[in-house]
This record gives C-alpha cells, sequence and structure tokens, in this order.
C-alpha cells in the first residue's frame, strides 16, 4: 500500500513539474471569426429553429475550436446576418480535473465527451430551457436539453448555462480562462446580458456548441 502511494505521489510530482517547467508556447495572431465564417451552421441553426418552434431571431454558437482565452460565446442574429455580441466562456477540464480544475491547461484544445463524470464539454445543439438557481456567480442558470447524440447526457451530467466568478469580461490570450466540469459558463456581467435577451424571447433560444 505504501509502494502505491508512492508511485501516486511521483506521478503528480512529474505532472506538476511538467506545467510548471514546460516552455511557453509561441503566441500567434488569431483572426476573430465573423458571421459569414459560420454560414453553414448559421442556415442550419435557422432551419432547426424554424422546425422546432424555437427563437428564430438568433441563437447562441460556442466555438471551441477558438483558443480559450478569445471570445468565442456568439450571439448570431439570423435577420442581420451578423454577430451582435461576444462573450468569453468556459469548457471543461476533462480529464485534468484532480490536478487542474479552474485551471487553464487545455486552451488550445478542448476535450470533449458526452460521458457522465467526463468533466468534459459536450458538442451539438441544446435547447435553453427553465431558469434556475445556481450555485456560481450570480447564481441564475438555465437548464440545457441536449438534443443530439453526442449531448443527449446534458440533464444526466448537470449541464447548465451560467455565469462563474473566474471568468474574465475581456480577452485573455494567450492565457486561457478557468475550465469547469463541462458547463460553459460566462462571466457574471456577461450573464446578465444572457438573461435579458433568453427572458424577452418568447420561444425557447437554441444554443449551438462546435468545435
Amino acid at each position: 500500500m505504501k509502494h502505491f502511494f508512492k508511485v501516486i505521489l511521483g506521478i503528480v510530482v512529474v505532472l506538476l513539474l511538467y506545467f510548471l517547467l514546460k516552455p511557453k508556447p509561441i503566441v500567434k495572431s488569431i483572426k476573430d471569426k465573423n458571421y459569414t465564417d459560420y454560414t453553414v451552421y448559421c442556415k442550419k441553426a435557422f432551419e432547426y429553429c424554424k422546425k422546432n418552434n424555437l427563437n428564430d431571431a438568433y441563437f447562441f454558437l460556442v466555438d471551441l475550436s477558438v483558443h480559450s482565452g478569445k471570445k468565442r460565446f456568439y450571439v448570431c442574429d439570423f435577420t442581420k446576418e451578423k454577430i451582435t455580441d461576444r462573450y468569453m466562456v468556459s469548457h471543461g477540464c476533462g480529464s485534468m480535473f484532480l490536478l487542474f480544475w479552474s485551471k487553464d491547461c487545455t486552451k488550445e484544445n478542448a476535450e470533449i465527451s458526452n460521458e457522465v463524470n467526463s468533466r468534459c464539454s459536450s458538442v451539438g445543439k441544446y435547447i435553453i430551457g427553465k431558469k434556475g438557481v445556481s450555485r456560481w456567480g450570480i447564481k441564475v442558470n438555465y437548464q440545457l436539453y441536449g438534443m443530439d447524440k453526442t449531448n443527449n447526457n446534458a440533464s444526466k451530467r448537470a449541464i447548465v448555462l451560467h455565469s462563474w466568478n473566474a471568468i474574465n469580461d475581456f480577452e485573455v490570450y494567450p492565457d486561457g480562462v478557468a475550465e469547469g466540469y463541462g458547463c460553459p459558463a460566462v462571466s457574471n456581467h456577461s450573464m446578465k446580458e444572457i438573461i435579458k435577451k433568453i427572458d424577452s424571447s418568447p420561444k425557447r433560444t437554441l444554443l449551438w456548441i462546435i468545435k
């Protein structure tokens, strides 16, 4: 038993040294994406919203292929055919949760999984449901109902849209934002704006997470 704990301690020490001593990546310029970069997604989202009687004025698009230090939570306006607002948003820490929950270890390559207890983000279409009480941020969350095979465990995993004090209002690239357990978490200020948008719509709104 003592040998086992020594092995575990050794692994922990090696991981800590790796992340503390690994060289800083070369900072690359990242082009901010526009509505036209997501034309295919926007067209499919509009058709999906019309077919399912959802909000057909706009939808939310989260692109996890974008570095987490950039604003990658988009409000895509169908009528104006433009991105009207951008927010910072977190993704799940995945397999790094034991040591690096709330850090930014996977900022350039978010882990994706639909498995329960994976602590990963899941891609796919979500319908934003009822408003509830959160233990994070401004204490408000919205249920997210996963509509695809890639995210249909969202309810089992307690995946919700909420705010988190650890999320910045502004871009922090080349650093990333804090990584949680898979929920798309935004800043407190952003959440207040998003709440107004969601609550002002007589129909439910689509949130689509892609990578």
